[in-house]
């Protein structure tokens, strides 16, 4: 960590993922909330891996609030830079699987906590204080987050910290889809490691030759690693001038909720305990990096909620060394 006392900070949204369905005798609604939000969620299998975290956001000191910090501390997540308003309510996702445990959102965000972190309100130290930045757009969908995540890349920048970035663009979010494509473009330009969904490059670009969408991307902005996530089909990385693909684990998905999260969470942990820079990389390597992460977002999908399903080193290892490959 060359002397810093986190390995990775991140700021971003913190909501309470909330999955329904009706009772067995049909006359209720039963809900189940778990710890949510995607840079929080990175932050958590990194912690499981053994890194330093930490995270800043605003929560509420609401019944959710309040069990969300329990279990950001629980994660292994410094909350130092976590801070507890009265004045607004917890961000609420609202969960849908379908019979594949695929997932889609509606929110409940309107001047909720997260929403409501000042620029002001950042704690700039905590930042000083790490080797990578991580952020993502949702906390940029909406002011006053927007300035306050802004401001905090920016100061990571400027303090020289390696910038992460995962768009994890969702769409109802947006009011204008033109503004969302501006500002992700726009936090490119800070980020040197950025994973994006297939269907958010091809938001990017305009297009949907991948390859080309890739280099286009990593050229442009000077990405030095750029991740994207196919679901089933695994993943492919732009770096050094390469592409390397490997597939994913054929493993009993029930919710793929957190799986990206865990998959990026995985791969800054190696990026980081690896001590290398990325240009000394060769293919191989960067092909294990990628069945290393693979395998860590495969297993989020063999429990429900993300946080308490992602894996630990052992089965991540045991994971690549039993589990056939998924050919979808």
């Amino acid at each position: 960590m060359n002397g810093k006392k986190y390995d990775i900070i991140a700021t971003g949204e913190c909501l309470l993922d909330v999955f329904a369905e009706k009772s067995q005798d049909g006359k209720s609604m039963l809900m189940r909330g778990n710890p949510g939000g995607a840079p929080v969620n990175a932050l958590a299998q990194a912690a499981k891996l053994g890194l330093k975290t930490a995270y800043i956001t605003k929560i509420s000191d609401d019944i959710f609030g309040t069990y969300l910090k329990s279990e950001l501390e629980k994660a292994g997540i410094d909350t130092n830079g976590v801070l507890v308003t009265k004045d607004c309510l917890t961000t609420l996702a609202i969960v849908s699987l379908d019979d594949n445990g695929n997932r889609s959102f509606r929110f409940y965000r309107e001047k909720t906590a997260d929403v409501m972190l000042n620029k002001d309100e950042i704690n700039y130290d905590l930042i000083k204080n790490a080797g990578v930045f991580h952020f993502g757009s949702v906390s940029m969908t909406a002011e006053p987050a927007r300035s306050a995540t802004l401001a905090a890349v920016s100061r990571a920048k400027e303090s020289g910290l390696v910038i992460s970035f995962d768009p994890n663009l969702r769409i109802p979010l947006w009011n204008d889809l033109n503004e969302a494509r501006e500002i992700i473009l726009y936090s490119l330009e800070m980020a040197d490691l950025v994973k994006v969904s297939d269907d958010e490059l091809i938001f990017l670009m305009g297009h949907g030759d991948l390859e080309k969408g890739m280099k286009e991307i990593a050229d442009r902005f000077k990405i030095k690693l750029l991740a994207v996530t196919l679901g089933p089909k695994g993943c492919i990385c732009y770096v050094n001038d390469r592409i390397v693909k490997e597939p994913t684990f054929n493993v009993k998905t029930v919710d793929t909720t957190g799986a990206g999260d865990s998959f990026w969470g995985a791969m800054l942990y190696q990026l980081i305990s690896n001590k290398k820079d990325i240009t000394s990389y060769n293919d191989k390597e960067i092909s294990e990096i990628i069945r290393f992460s693979n395998a860590a977002g495969s297993l989020t999908t063999t429990g429900k909620g993300a946080i308490n399903a992602m894996p630990d080193k052992q089965s991540i290892l045991e994971c690549i060394k039993n589990v056939p490959y998924l050919n979808p």
